[in-house]
Formats: C-alpha cells, structure tokens, sequence
C-alpha cells in the first residue's frame, strides 16, 4: 500500500531528502526536481506500475526516485550508483524515510557501476547523465535498462525524442508515454552564472512491446 495519498505530499516529502554535498559536474549530478520526480511517480502509480513491485534506481544520486517509489508502495527498491559519497546521502535519505513509516519498502545498497547489476526487476527509474560530458552516456543506461525490466521511466533531453523511440523500438519497447518538463539546474559551480538554468527534458515511459496495448 502506498504511505503517501497524493501527489502533493509526495512533492513536500521528497523536497525534505538531503541533497548532494558536492555535485561532480563531469558525472552530471544534477539533482532531480522533487515536483516533476513527484509528477512522474504518481503517474507511475496510477498507472499500476508500482504498488507491490520490485525497482531499481539506476544511477540513483541522492535516491530521489528510489525513495519515492518505497513511498508509493514499491515492495523494494535497488539503489545503485558508483559515486559512494552520492549512495551514502541515499542511504541517509532511506533511513530517514524509514524512522517515520515502519510500513516502507525494502531498500538494498550498491556501489557498483550499472554495468554490474544484472538482477531482474519489474521497473527501471533513471535520471541518466544527458551526455554532454561523456558522450553517449544515456545510450549505456537505456542499454542497461532493458535488459533488467519490461517497464522502465528514463528522463533525457526533450530533443533526443526521436533517439529514444528509435533505440526502443530496435531493442523490442515502445515508448507509451513522454511527459515534458522545463528542468531546472541550480547553480553548483562558481562558473555558473545563472542560480536556475532550465532546459527542455522529458520523461518516457518505455514498456515491452509484446505487452504495449
């Protein structure tokens, strides 16, 4: 059973989630907004993609996703990201959670590159790196991603649409959702001279094409 009733109180709740200490820019760790990361996790909800399911938070962060997957009843939820500082603000995060709702979810931790998780799950959530620093980089997690799930949330650059839809459809999904956001990156580095900078990002739900009705 879900422990939080609406969508705005999820929002409230994973605005309240300790964030990164030092985001390390050549990774891309930007944290994900906790009203679109609400809007998508509900949506996931109503859409029947979570209660009683099992996930995995690809490249976790700061586990934003993962956490609120646990508080709309996910049965359990994988948090993998290599960046150890980044897994421990997650574990802090989860275990805050968990002081407050004995009911939650169960929540394993793994510091390991995605490329080395290999469990089969019933959701894929990733915020991957956009691959404006390391080429190609959400190509490696799409990759990961339907190989572990037939259901997988992944977040990209709005003009990378035709990218996703074609490497689902040659991987076997379909995209049966795309919600748009205006994304906002807070100030992080001295260099950069805006305090918000929004870019266009959309969030696609991808499911196996034998199952797409």
């Amino acid at each position: 059973m879900p422990i939080i009733a609406s969508k705005s109180k999820l929002a409230i709740k994973l605005s309240q989630l300790k964030g990164f200490e030092k985001q390390k820019i050549n990774a891309e760790q930007y944290p994900t907004d906790p009203e679109i990361a609400a809007e998508v996790l509900w949506n996931a909800y109503l859409l029947g993609d979570l209660e009683g399911k099992v996930s995995v938070d690809l490249g976790c962060g700061t586990g934003i996703l993962g956490i609120g997957a646990l508080y709309l009843g996910n049965s359990k939820v994988y948090f993998v990201d290599s960046d150890k500082e980044a897994l421990n603000i997650a574990k802090t995060n989860t275990l805050r959670v968990k002081s407050e709702s004995s009911d939650i979810g169960e929540a394993i931790f793994l510091n390991q590159d995605i490329a080395k998780f290999n469990k089969k799950v019933d959701l894929v959530l990733q915020n991957p790196p956009f691959g404006t620093k390391v080429r190609h980089a959400d190509r490696e997690f799409l990759k990961k991603a339907v190989k572990l799930a037939d259901i997988i949330y992944t977040f990209h650059k709005s003009e990378t649409k035709g990218f996703v839809e074609a490497f689902s459809k040659d991987s076997g999904f379909e995209v049966s959702h795309c919600w748009d956001f205006r994304f906002p990156l807070k100030q992080a580095m001295p260099f950069h001279r805006r305090k918000i900078h929004r870019i266009n990002v959309s969030c696609f739900r991808l499911i196996k094409a034998k199952l797409f009705k």
